[in-house]
């Protein structure tokens, strides 16, 4: 069995903590058992209440896939990774939705954004669903002394900052809610992204040099720690105004160098249902057929690829049916990166090529709602890529929140806006080892330019919840530089504004905590 935490197993002890609908900002998981009563019966709980924060960024509830820890329409669409891949990659360029539910139109043609939007909401409360799971558990650490504690501690405020990191990412501010704040009645004053940043900052500098190298698969360790500075720290000229390109560069070098990761052989090991053994991952959200169901995990994005009407979808491992959900296609944007039509897509060398639908439908996407318009995904498939996996309506596949060619393609990012400690020589030797593993042309140093990073970083990380935030990063996601197909909700593409650089502050929190403000333009 792959799996470190069976999560459903733990289902009893996290209840007992945990579960209830977080439907405020100030509202703490409710806790119905003492602490000493709790231990008395399990002395595994604080194992059992650490594996249900990692649940909550993998499941939509642990009481199984029809079951949402926050208020949601559809429980499947409540999953922490189903709202990321919401937010961003179909408001960016690599991939459209047709689906057309409430809400999911603005998101797919970057348009009429506003603060009823139930995606925004859907990311924002479990957000602040995840984050006092967290302070639950870190107060119980700080009081009491387990086996152990130091470790789990360390886990629990990774994970916290990982929670606010989205926050800081895509709504630019909210509340910061800390173990200080238990039990408190009065709302929480708004805090500014710089607040949030330098929250986050400060905990994962704290945390970092405590957590092992390795503490099992499935769970964060010293070099997720890194990967997630490293994030912040590339961003910070977004995020605060104030570029540590440096700083970003340190922990990135502390990855490649001392993490002990190496590329994956076969590309596409690392989006497949026997995902755990890849030599790349860093960090997985973890998923199962069978313990871990969930329509809000990878789930989502292989039936969301599939339909049985133009596809074979069992070589992917998806039943078919109704199992083929027929939503999600790429466009030109993404696999126009390897060839500018048809013909040039299919006789491209590049193994991430061939990792489109093509049969049955066309290159452009003139309508995003028509399923034959775009090529469907198999990047993310159910089946396995060195082992036999039968055909499953839930995805074993495990997400790859982190790998070791994100790590290899900042550094040579980083190198390019003038890093200390980088070089371009190191710059150039890592990319063509990210081409080359998929058979790409290897590139000379003329040709790597920060335009051909974020192409790269497209051709081999589209889909893997990071585009939006790239796009951003380099400029490109609002105004009229860079234009994709139907964004703006125009075919051919078009400016939209410079405050879609951040979502709008839902209205049920503002509602919630009358110290919120909406973002800007909204």
């Amino acid at each position: 069995m792959k799996r470190i935490f069976n999560l459903l197993a733990l289902t009893t002890i996290s209840l007992a903590l945990f579960y209830g609908c977080v439907n405020d900002l100030d509202t703490a998981p409710e806790v119905e058992l003492s602490l000493e009563d709790l231990l008395d019966s399990d002395a595994e709980a604080v194992e059992g209440i650490l594996a249900s924060t990692y649940a909550s960024f993998a499941l939509t509830s642990i009481t199984g896939p029809t079951e949402a820890d926050i208020e949601a329409d559809d429980a499947g669409e409540s999953g922490f990774l189903r709202n990321i891949i919401n937010l961003q990659d179909f408001t960016a360029d690599g991939m459209k939705n047709r689906w057309g539910d409430n809400g999911l139109d603005p998101l797919t043609t970057a348009s009429n954004w506003d603060n009823n939007n139930k995606f925004f909401r859907l990311l924002y409360d479990r957000s602040y669903y995840t984050i006092p799971q967290c302070n639950e558990l870190i107060n119980i650490l700080n009081n009491n002394s387990f086996e152990d504690s130091e470790i789990i501690l360390a886990e629990a405020r990774l994970l916290r900052a990982l929670a606010y990191f989205y926050v800081i990412d895509t709504f630019g501010k909210g509340v910061l809610s800390t173990e200080e704040n238990i039990g408190q009645s009065d709302l929480l004053p708004e805090a500014s992204r710089q607040e949030l940043f330098d929250f986050v900052e400060a905990e994962l500098l704290d945390v970092e040099p405590v957590l092992p190298e390795r503490l099992g698969y499935g769970r964060v360790n010293k070099f997720v720690a890194s990967m997630l500075l490293a994030k912040l720290y590339i961003n910070a000229e977004v995020y605060t105004g104030t570029a540590r390109w440096d700083d970003a560069a340190t922990y990135v070098i502390a990855v490649i160098n001392e993490g002990g990761y190496s590329l994956e052989s076969n590309f596409v090991q690392n989006f497949s249902g026997d995902n755990e053994n890849s030599t790349e991952i860093i960090f997985p959200l973890l998923a199962d057929p069978i313990t871990n169901q969930s329509y809000g995990n990878t789930t989502y994005i292989v039936n969301g690829n599939m339909n049985s009407a133009t596809m074979e979808t069992t070589q992917f491992g998806n039943p078919g049916g109704d199992f083929a959900w027929a939503g999600h296609r790429a466009t030109s944007a993404w696999y126009g990166l390897f060839g500018a039509n048809e013909n040039e897509l299919a006789n491209s060398p590049d193994a991430r090529a061939s990792l489109f639908w093509t049969p049955g439908h066309t290159y452009e996407m003139t309508d995003y709602r028509e399923w034959t318009n775009g090529y469907p995904s198999t990047k993310f498939r159910n089946s396995g890529a060195v082992s036999s996996i039968d055909a499953t309506e839930f995805s074993g596949t495990d997400f790859p929140m982190y790998r070791l060619a994100d790590a290899y393609l900042m550094y040579a990012e980083l190198a390019l806006r003038g890093a200390s400690g980088t070089s371009m020589g190191d710059a150039l030797g890592f990319v063509n080892q990210v081409r080359t593993r998929s058979n790409a042309n290897a590139i000379a140093m003329g040709d790597l330019t920060l335009d051909f990073i974020i192409d790269e970083r497209g051709r081999e990380l589209n889909l893997e919840g990071h585009r939006r935030t790239d796009l951003i990063r380099f400029g490109l996601f609002t105004g009229g530089n860079y234009i994709w197909p139907w964004k703006g909700g125009v075919a051919s593409g078009t400016s939209i504004p410079s405050h879609y650089d951040l979502f709008p502050i839902p209205i049920n929190a503002l509602n919630a905590n009358s110290n919120l403000t909406q973002n800007p333009g909204y």
